[in-house]
Order: structure tokens, then sequence, then C-alpha cells
């Protein structure tokens, strides 16, 4: 990437809104190895709004919990610091998206892509035997790993617009279209808003390197997210403007045991986790 299209691409990024002061603490606090539950808690607390949100996506289907949850005080009990801090900051990143992207980018069709990816990337995380508060950080970055198509739709629209046209030709590919016409692709400017609103670094990581393979980063959440992005699409999940499925690489499919069409037959329940995930946005998006 030339120092003409990063500055571009800063400049895009410079433009998009800035995440409540509550969620930045949150962000700030749970990347403290010091950090204790009641230092989170109290935070999340200052922000009634945001505290409404959390217990009512805690208590939704999406979680499954046995008990209603009363306070954030039990929900940082029941779910973890981790699985905290991604609510916080899934919710906080949809509510982010400015009302005005949707008049570029089919937000409802790019949000259930990004819903399925992130349920997927999930379930093939448990596959692998990671805790229940490290999934959360596979939901968070299925959920983002997109962002950047967002951030070129509103402020590179009319170059956006012609990528999409390109890349909706048989056999062409997204990434290849943006990197052709644009000089980076909506992972580089995914990488760069993460880094505007302080996300973690393996977050960061993963939502910049979704599609390069073995490049950095987490290679086990990396391998999910990329496995969870391609079943996503075959299974036509949405929509984010790229509809070619690439093929599992062989190291992927010998990490996670089986081929794509092994792994769709063995997540059946995958439709419903999803559907079950939506009141991220409907929250999110609720100002």
């Amino acid at each position: 990437m030339n120092n003409d299209v990063r500055q571009r691409l800063l400049e895009a990024v410079e433009r998009m809104p800035a995440f409540p002061k509550s969620v930045h603490q949150v962000l700030e606090l749970s990347g403290d190895i010091n950090c204790s539950q009641k230092d989170l808690v109290e935070v999340i607390k200052k922000d009634p709004v945001f505290t409404l949100k959390i217990l009512r996506l805690v208590n939704s289907p999406y979680f499954g919990l046995s008990r209603e949850i009363t306070s954030i005080n039990h929900a940082s009990v029941y779910l973890g610091l981790n699985t905290l801090k991604n609510v916080a900051l899934g919710l906080a990143a949809v509510g982010a998206i400015p009302r005005s992207a949707s008049d570029r980018l089919d937000m409802g069709a790019f949000w259930l892509h990004s819903l399925a990816v992130a349920a997927c990337a999930s379930m093939l995380g448990r596959k692998l035997g990671v805790s229940r508060d490290d999934v959360a950080n596979y939901f968070a970055a299925g959920l983002l790993h997109d962002i950047g198509k967002v951030v070129f739709a509103l402020y590179m629209p009319d170059r956006f617009e012609t990528v999409t046209r390109m890349a909706a030709e048989p056999g062409a590919v997204l990434h290849h279209c943006e990197r052709e016409l644009i000089g980076a692709t909506h992972a580089d400017i995914g990488g760069l808003l993460a880094e505007k609103w302080h996300l973690p670094g393996e977050l960061k990581e993963a939502i910049a390197s979704h599609h390069s393979m073995g490049e950095g980063g987490d290679f086990m959440l990396n391998d999910c997210l990329f496995t969870a992005n391609q079943i996503s699409k075959k299974l036509s999940f949405g929509s984010a403007g790229n509809f070619d499925v690439e093929l599992l690489p062989a190291g992927v499919v010998n990490r996670l045991g089986m081929t794509m069409d092994e792994l769709i037959a063995d997540m059946p329940s995958l439709g419903e986790e999803v559907e079950n995930a939506r009141i991220f946005i409907k929250l999110g998006e609720s100002r």
C-alpha cells in the first residue's frame, strides 16, 4: 500500500464516529491484567442506556441462560470479563455505523452475513475446544470482519460502487477488485478502523488479515474466521458484495478435521444461532 493510498484510507477512517466513552473505558480496562470485575462493572453502570442494552442481550435466547440476569454485576459473574467486553464492543460497533450507510450498502444483508460468520466462527471455535470466554473473541471477529466495506461505502462511494460491480462478474473476487481499483482492501481499512476504535490486538489482526491466510495473528482464530466466511457465503446468509467461495487450504482442513461440506453437515443449528444473534443488530442500532 503506497503512502497516498494509506493517507486516503486514514482520512476516511477519521470520519467514522468514535465509540462512546464508556466503551473506550471498558476496552482500556479489560486490556489491563490487573483489572477487576468490579472496575469493569462500575464503568458500564455509569451508562444506563448501555447497561439496559447489555442486560436485554444477556437475557435473550442468544445466551440461553437458565435464570434471569438482573444486574451488570450478575452478568459479569455469569459471562466472564472477556465475554462482557466483547458484548460491549459488538453493540458499540453496530451503533457507531451512521444511518446513511444504508444508502450505499444493503445493511440488512451485510449484517446477516456478518452475524452468520460470527455464529459460525464461534461454533468452529467450540469444536476446536476453545473456552466459552475465548469464543467471544471469535464472535466479535466474525461480526466485525467486513467493517471496512462500510467505510468504503460511506467515504469512497463511487470507487466502491465500481468495485462491487466488478466483483459481481463470474469468477471475480471482491478484495482483488478493491486492490486493483482502490489500492487497498476492506481488510486493510478495517484494520485501520480497529486501531481508531482501540480494539484489542487479536481482533484488529483478525479483521486486517481475514483474507490473508497464514500471515500472523491467532492462527486458530484466523482459520475459523476464514472458514466461517466461506461457509456463510456458500449457504447464502445475507451478502456483503463478495460471492466467490474460496476453497479451504489443506492446512485448515487438517486442523479442523473436516472438509467444508462435512463442517456444514455437522452444524445443523447454525441457522438458529444466527437468528438468535440478530438481537445484537437490533439493540446496537437502537439509538
